[in-house]
């Protein structure tokens, strides 16, 4: 019988709202027991601190570079991390020698496959050090050497939802956090996957230059609004939108200038509407149209989002919630199950995934002692 991991996934998206963590009894493949979960919010000021450092990677020539804000956000990624694991075992009252691993993804600062250049902030081995847990970490970069974008390396986990939920496949399973992706599941296949969109980002940015707010809670602004059709065709007129699949997203990629004049409530419902388009337009590239789309990751809690999404889809949409998953929690989680398909030499991503030229595993390992 394969032998059941305990590990715990730590997850820092692209909306740079906090370290979402979620524990996860697995074998790697179909075993699925879900645990506890919990967010740990960032604060203004560290916010500040990774928004500088976004900056700051644009200049980036070299993975390993870590000038001006960059080395500072990278030693709060990791404290943080710290923290919130050593908080997150002492509430939930599980001690660390019972945890096998931890999945580490870090904070993506910058991401240009077309580079072949990928920058995640957060130091796995002080932080399997600080925890006295092992830790999977740099999980992206085997995928990119073996020529494949890096981006997204959740689908292994989106099937093995998909597959043990028993509805009717091909089934779509969409994430929206900074970045859209979805992982296409059909019977007997590999999973098909990419980046399809801006995914909360410029909406989260609109809130935050414009109010104030870290993001547009229950889409109270957007769903004021009215979706300005003309800057939405300008938006869906962007040349990645052409491109095949495989293909990966910086959270950078998409200018707001179509809604620059447009009042804030305007703005926010064109966003909305334009994260819902982005993720349609990909329909077209998969071999046969989802029985569902089911809606995971931040944008699940966003009324605007997914009204925008079900009123444009050819089929019913769903969030995550309705199989009994947590939105919130699958990203952290998918990251626990990566750990151990690491530990275990398994495939993280596939072909039809990243474009990678043949599955490939990938992350470094960090001892705790």
């Amino acid at each position: 019988m394969p032998k059941i991991f305990r590990a715990l996934g730590a997850m820092t998206g692209t909306s740079m709202d906090g370290v979402d963590l979620a524990y996860l009894e697995t074998d790697g493949r179909q075993a699925l027991k879900f645990g506890p979960t919990a967010s740990f919010a960032f604060s203004d000021t560290e916010r500040a601190l990774l928004r500088a450092a976004m900056d700051a990677a644009r200049y980036l020539g070299r993975r390993d570079e870590r000038p001006g804000a960059l080395k500072a956000a990278e030693e709060m990624i990791t404290r943080r991390h710290v923290e919130a694991i050593g908080d997150f075992l002492a509430s939930e009252h599980i001690r660390p020698e019972t945890v096998d691993v931890i999945g580490f993804h870090g904070q993506t600062v910058l991401h240009r496959p077309e580079r072949g250049l990928t920058v995640q902030l957060g130091d796995g081995v002080a932080l399997a050090r600080g925890v006295g847990i092992d830790v999977v970490y740099d999980l992206r970069a085997a995928d990119m050497a073996a020529g494949g974008q890096g981006a997204p390396l959740v689908p292994s986990y989106h099937r093995a939802l998909a597959e043990g939920s028993g509805a009717a496949l091909p089934l779509l399973l969409v994430n929206v956090g900074g970045v859209a992706n979805f992982t296409y599941v059909a019977e007997g296949a590999d999973p098909i996957a990419c980046d399809a969109g801006p995914g909360n980002a410029l909406l989260d940015d609109l809130m935050f230059f414009r109010t104030g707010a870290a993001m547009d809670v229950d889409g109270a602004c957007a769903l004021s609004g009215v979706v300005d059709e003309a800057a939405l065709a300008a938006f869906m007129s962007h040349p990645f939108f052409k491109k095949k699949l495989p293909k990966s997203l910086d959270r950078n990629e998409f200018s707001s200038e179509a809604v620059s004049k447009l009042s804030t409530p305007d703005a926010a419902a064109t966003l909305a509407a334009f994260t819902a388009s982005a993720i349609l337009a990909h329909l077209d590239f998969l071999p046969e149209a989802p029985r569902m789309i089911v809606l995971c990751g931040g944008g699940a809690r966003n009324p605007a989002l997914v009204e925008a999404l079900a009123r444009r889809a050819p089929c019913p949409v769903r969030r995550a919630e309705d199989f009994g998953w947590e939105s919130q929690a699958i990203e952290a989680q998918a990251f626990a199950y990566l750990a151990v398909r690491s530990v275990k030499g398994l495939p993280l991503t596939f072909p039809t995934t990243t474009g990678v030229r043949e599955p490939v595993s990938g992350g470094v390992l960090a001892w705790a002692g």
